[in-house]
């Protein structure tokens, strides 16, 4: 989907500049104004704290220029909010940052104006900002404009009710997003599921014919690392025979948040691109109640080989991204990273901002917290905590997909995960939650993509 409101304006004469403040500045922005200025913004009370935004007025009494906020330097965490928030109290038209950032502060700032245009409009109209930003210089705008679209992306896909979002739909999509950039998608179904992945089989049988299970396959790219990229598509979770309470069940339209987030850092990779071979693997099923449903007691063979004993149907993820963490571990790769909305105790831990991730290698997990501290996207590393392995083995299986006892209910999941991974120290597990509980600048309520924008820095630096 087109979004003017998400690019840099295409015109740039009569653009209005955007001085953008803190406060141990801004008596030195003072000193150089007219009185009449000074007058204004006095009498408004425009001091530079962190969100505040002032249109200043010309000798005409039109808008000239406006004035941002960042609040003290020492507090300043997400300087791009401050501007993503002014966008919604400008006027139309075109602007421009005219105070100097530094590289990353001002590319942070850019992004964040173009995410502040975001609005998800399919099944209703919604007011898009009319302040358009011209790119600021020394910035890649079409580095800004390639993450802005796959971020959109990623919250389409998420904010889609599941009546319009289900295994076909999201297969729908990813065949567009191949189209666009070239890539070959291969969706299987059926018989090829039944026979090849039956842990996904088995969790999205339930949902009968036409909503039946996917399995998802993108490739892209001809030379580089080999980056292999699995997200967790479930359409929708009922919790199967376990079945959900109704508070609980109201945003599982979400649950394919991570197959949502791969594919956004798919569209930004392809829309960059970067020289790299990249592989992307989504089992997408729904998690349905039938006469069909898989249920608790059942003991379930795997693609790898191990059984897995069912002790809950609502640690479903785990079963659907083990059948395609052993396909993707059926090629080399340099790099392999899954992404799903896996468990409620990650959202205990470390709530809903920040993404928790896993991974063996010390390298690989220093250089993405570098990489998300560098833009922003907050991640927290996370144990493979070897010792809990004893509660993913039963007894009469080879697996448990929901240990008894409720600890450390992240962390197991991840060890299973782990186990359909091997041998790959370059393995990375994100445990998002992949939703906004609450407005803020750049980032409405609804669907959004966690850890793409760290694990994109990492990847570009592979390339």
């Amino acid at each position: 989907m087109d979004r003017p409101s998400m690019k840099f304006a295409s015109e740039t004469e009569g653009a209005r500049p955007i001085h953008v403040l803190r406060p141990e500045d801004f008596e030195a922005w003072s000193v150089n104004q007219t009185e009449a200025t000074r007058i204004w913004v006095s009498a408004l009370a425009f001091e530079a704290r962190a969100g505040q935004t002032l249109v200043l007025p010309g000798t005409d009494g039109a808008p000239s220029a406006a004035l941002v906020g960042l609040g003290a330097k020492a507090r300043n965490g997400r300087q791009r909010f401050s501007v993503a928030a002014a966008r919604a109290e400008l006027p139309a038209g075109i602007w421009r940052i005219a105070t100097h950032l530094p590289g990353e502060e001002m590319a942070e700032a850019a992004l964040g104006w173009l995410l502040s245009g975001y609005r998800f409009d399919r099944f209703a109209e919604a007011k898009t900002p009319k302040a358009m930003l011209v790119a600021p210089d020394g910035v890649d705008a079409a580095r800004i404009e390639a993450i802005a679209a796959g971020e959109a992306l990623t919250r389409d896909l998420i904010n889609t009710p599941a009546r319009d979002m289900g295994p076909a739909d999201l297969a729908a999509s990813a065949q567009a997003l191949g189209k666009a950039f070239g890539a070959e998608v291969v969706v299987r179904s059926g018989a090829e599921i039944a026979e090849g992945f039956p842990l996904v089989q088995a969790v999205g049988q339930a949902a009968g014919p036409d909503r039946g299970p996917r399995l998802i396959e993108m490739r892209w790219g001809q030379s580089g690392p080999r980056v292999t990229l699995v997200g967790k598509g479930v359409c929708f979770d009922t919790g199967g025979l376990n079945l959900k309470p109704g508070a609980s069940m109201g945003l599982m339209k979400k649950d394919m948040g991570g197959a949502a987030t791969v594919l956004g850092l798919a569209h930004m990779i392809m829309a960059l691109g970067l020289d790299i071979q990249l592989r992307v693997l989504i089992p997408a099923v729904e998690n349905a109640v039938s006469g069909e449903a898989f249920r608790p007691g059942d003991i379930l063979p795997s693609r790898l080989g191990p059984t897995v004993e069912v002790n809950n149907t609502d640690a479903e993820g785990r079963l659907v991204l083990a059948d395609a963490l052993a396909l993707a571990c059926e090629e080399d790769h340099d790099l392999l990273a899954s992404m799903a909305t896996l468990t409620g105790a990650a959202r205990v831990a470390v709530g809903p901002d920040l993404a928790p991730f896993y991974v063996d290698d010390d390298d690989v997990a220093s250089e993405l917290m570098a990489s998300g501290r560098r833009v922003r996207d907050p991640l927290w590393r996370m144990p493979f905590w070897d010792p809990y392995e004893t509660m993913i083995e039963p007894g009469i299986a080879d697996l448990d997909n929901a240990p008894s006892g409720g600890f450390a209910g992240s962390i197991t999941a991840a060890l299973f995960l782990r186990r359909f991974a091997r041998p790959s120290p370059r393995y990375v597990h994100f445990d998002i939650y992949g939703w906004n509980p609450t407005a803020a600048p750049a980032r409405p309520k609804g669907g959004v993509g966690q850890g793409a924008r760290a694990l994109l820095e990492l990847i570009a630096g592979m390339a």
